[in-house]
């Protein structure tokens, strides 16, 4: 006796063998019935993403248990701002703050407040860039980088002298001075002690004036020190080089007649007050000097002048007096006026007169520049010497020795000369 095969019937009509198959219902997606917590932009509270990155996240725990008191964020936290209203919209490539994120295995890190992993100091900082400069505070005061060498004061230059030479002048006028006294006691003549005196004084005197031209003598030999072809030059040889300069990487522009495309700026304030205006004090002074080339007058060669980055530069550029305002004509020079507000100055009751002094180098002069000369990657550079370089004696000008530690420039053109077009 066979048995029954089971069959069934088809929704279209058609008897198939086999049984019904059992389908299932299709169910609808179910939602999670726990809402995400709001982060409000807090790696901590991101899970997985701050553990990664090595950062101490909340407790699960404690997030399931807030999770029932969560309330909505504003509007404004979760909507994305359009385009137009946001200057630095566009593809991340284009953010300077774009980039991988550095791990690191030692220990938590220091995060925005907003919980943004971005590349560079987290301080927020600028570094280090060239171009031109930049406008910070007042529009009329030019504010440049750590490129630029800010020099303070006028160029000074220590003295050379032997200890042995010293020491035989100290003893010397000590001895005469004991002799002059002994023969004075004794032979009652104050012959010897007025010629003890007289070597004192010549002495004291030729102090005196090194001081007062020992700057001068120092530019005089650099005039007269010779000239060297950069073609010949090698690495490490202190050099005098004469050529026609360009700017560097940041031009400079002067404060007061506003002249740019210059190398080198610099503006004294100088006050004139009692004993008939003859007592002058230096109120106010800005020196200013960047990186810059020049080109050998023999060679055509082109170098590099190291001056900026706070190198010690030593410049011998003659100022021009751009404004002479006393008290009375004070109201009638605005210029004069914006640029004392600019740099927070006013003008003293006890001041007479004022006098801004303002020099320049501009690009297309023709400058004498002393340096060592330093080779780096096919590139011929001008920097300080390593080791002091002395004067010597000048006899003829009774100068003694000075030494020079700096990068030494001088330029005779003044601000009204004509240059050579770049």
């Amino acid at each position: 006796m066979g048995t029954r095969v089971p069959s069934h019937q088809l929704s279209n009509g058609l008897i198939v063998s086999g049984r019904p198959e059992h389908q299932l219902k299709e169910r609808p997606p179910v939602m999670a019935s726990r809402a995400v917590p709001y982060t409000g932009g807090d790696v901590k509270k991101s899970g997985e993403l701050g553990k990664m990155f090595d950062i101490p996240v909340l407790d699960p725990g404690s997030a399931s248990s807030s999770s029932s008191n969560f309330t909505q964020p504003p509007l404004s936290k979760l909507s994305r701002p359009s385009s137009s209203s946001n200057p630095n919209s566009g593809s991340v490539r284009s953010n300077s703050n774009s980039g991988p994120f550095p791990r690191k295995s030692s220990g938590p890190i220091n995060l925005p407040a907003t919980g943004l992993i971005t590349s560079g100091p987290l301080s927020g900082e600028r570094g280090r860039r060239s171009g031109q400069l930049e406008h910070v505070g007042s529009i009329g005061k030019n504010v440049y980088g750590a490129a630029v060498t800010v020099m303070s004061g006028d160029a000074s230059f220590e003295y050379k002298m032997s200890r042995w030479v010293m020491w035989v002048a100290a003893v010397v006028i000590a001895m005469g001075l004991l002799v002059g006294a002994f023969l004075m006691a004794s032979v009652r003549s104050p012959v010897f002690l007025g010629v003890a005196v007289g070597m004192l004084v010549f002495i004291g005197g030729g102090v005196v004036w090194n001081l007062i031209w020992g700057v001068k003598g120092v530019e005089g030999w650099v005039e007269r020190y010779p000239d060297a072809e950069l073609r010949g030059a090698v690495d490490g040889q202190f050099v005098k080089v004469t050529g026609v300069v360009t700017c560097g990487s940041i031009s400079l522009e002067s404060s007061y007649n506003r002249i740019t495309r210059c190398i080198y700026a610099s503006a004294e304030l100088v006050e004139f007050r009692g004993c008939g205006g003859k007592c002058t004090k230096i109120k106010h002074s800005e020196k200013q000097v960047g990186d810059f080339y020049i080109s050998d007058f023999h060679t055509g060669l082109r170098a590099m002048v190291k001056a900026g980055y706070g190198a010690k530069v030593a410049v011998f550029v003659k100022p021009t007096t751009v404004a002479s305002v006393t008290k009375e004509n004070l109201d009638s020079s605005p210029a004069f006026v914006r640029w004392l507000t600019d740099r927070k100055l006013s003008s003293d009751a006890g001041c007479l007169m004022q006098q801004l002094k303002e020099g320049c180098i501009k690009e297309g002069s023709t400058v004498s520049v002393m340096g060592t000369v330093k080779r780096h990657d096919n590139m011929l550079l001008i920097v300080p010497p390593p080791e002091p370089v002395s004067s010597g004696y000048q006899w003829v000008r009774c100068l003694f020795p000075r030494l020079i530690d700096s990068i030494v420039i001088k330029c005779d053109d003044s601000q009204d000369s004509d240059v050579v077009p770049v």
